[in-house]
């Protein structure tokens, strides 16, 4: 199989991580933070590794500031939904994925308000736009480090200077970029940033986490038993406690933290630099393609290695299948959970197939897989779409 959706979760996954998880669930399996035998403290040393390696690695000040998440969706919940209360107004862009556009609807409901702004075809937004948008009651910026869909990189840098300018919390989606691209939440004045372990980071699903900046008070999104504060009937104020009620994925923060090892052993950048340079080579050889159309901003770094494109003519649920049931190569056709991207790129209708590169990929791949595509071109759009639909790969 050749695996081209690392955006959706990286695989495979670097050896380490496995034996990271099989140790701890094998001989530590203990549930960390609840008791005091020598189980109970070598899996709370675990989970605090993780947490001081991913602060270490975003430049926070205080690893206890970083609380443990399922995964970057309920980070941002919790973001989103811990600081904005009705009457509130927040800012965010019409390349948004679900786990933004969603909580900010449901509250929305609830008497808070947001304004979209709108980027352009590439996926890029201008700074001057979102700063257009502020209003007397604004409160936040919400907004993604790059798209799930193009690749495209917002200028965070910039936006954090506006939030700053203006008093607004910036809240962060860097599902995308957490692993691939630097991410310092001092420079950037980021103050609560949503990550997911599955992606850059090459930890397990089931993994994830929120940085909340010092002195930025949250709604959390549950309350328990936290270990701590036994006797308060309500939630106990200190971080990271406050925020993970119930027992956390010890066994999944383990190979979290022997992804983040791995990470750091072979550089961000030289990983970076290696998926790059695949998205190169399939963006020259994509224009040699009759019919294949790709989208997001032409400049290579200002895109992860994420590629969308349609065959046009073709199904694009159709091209999804055949890419896997027939080349064996595995990506992601659809809406990918971003309708508001689709709207801003004007694919909603047709969708798109996207490619997302990582570091276990190689040259060879990206030249079958262009091969594989000028194949599928090559067939007449109406005998290619009259295969069976009920067949199609597309969400």
């Amino acid at each position: 199989m050749i695996y081209f959706d690392s955006a959706a979760t990286s695989w495979p996954k670097p050896p380490e991580v496995w034996k990271a998880m099989e140790h701890c669930i094998k001989n530590v399996g203990a549930n960390p933070g609840r008791s005091g035998h020598r189980m109970a403290l070598e899996a709370g040393k675990l989970v605090d590794e993780a947490r001081e390696l991913l602060a270490s690695l975003f430049n926070i000040r205080n690893p206890d500031r970083i609380v443990f998440t399922l995964n970057a969706t309920e980070a941002l919940n919790l973001a989103i939904k811990g600081l904005l209360k009705p009457g509130d107004h927040a800012i965010t862009s019409s390349m948004e994925h679900n786990s933004v556009t969603r909580p900010l609807h449901i509250l929305n409901g609830k008497g808070v308000e947001f304004t979209k702004v709108n980027c352009a075809k590439d996926g890029t937004i201008k700074v001057r736009d979102i700063e257009s948008a502020i209003k007397a009651n604004t409160v936040c910026i919400v907004i993604t480090h790059a798209s799930n869909v193009t690749g495209t990189v917002m200028p965070l840098g910039e936006i954090g200077q506006i939030a700053k300018k203006k008093g607004l919390r910036l809240i962060v989606d860097a599902a995308q970029t957490a692993g691939v691209i630097n991410v310092d939440v001092s420079t950037m004045g980021i103050h609560l940033l949503a990550f997911p372990g599955h992606k850059g980071f090459y930890g397990p699903t089931g993994t994830g986490g929120l940085y909340i900046d010092d002195g930025l008070e949250l709604a959390p999104l549950k309350e328990g038993g936290t270990g701590s504060n036994s006797e308060l009937p309500g939630q106990p104020e200190v971080l990271p406690d406050r925020f993970e009620s119930g027992t956390v994925n010890s066994v999944g923060i383990a190979g979290l933290a022997a992804g983040l090892k791995f990470l750091r052993r072979e550089g961000m950048e030289s990983i970076r630099q290696h998926e790059m340079e695949l998205t190169q080579r399939f963006l020259n050889g994509a224009k040699e393609i009759k019919g294949l159309v790709v989208y997001g901003p032409d400049e290579l770094y200002e895109r992860t290695p994420v590629v969308s494109f349609n065959l046009e003519g073709k199904s694009t649920g159709l091209v999804g299948t055949a890419l896997d049931q027939t080349y064996n190569i595995a990506c992601r056709a659809g809406l990918h959970c971003a309708p508001d991207a689709h709207k801003t790129l004007g694919t909603f209708a047709q969708r798109l197939i996207r490619f997302s590169f990582s570091y276990f990929n190689s040259k060879k791949e990206i030249g079958f897989a262009l091969r594989s595509l000028a194949e599928i071109a090559a067939i007449p759009s109406e005998k290619f779409n009259d295969q069976d639909k009920d067949k199609s790969c597309g969400c």
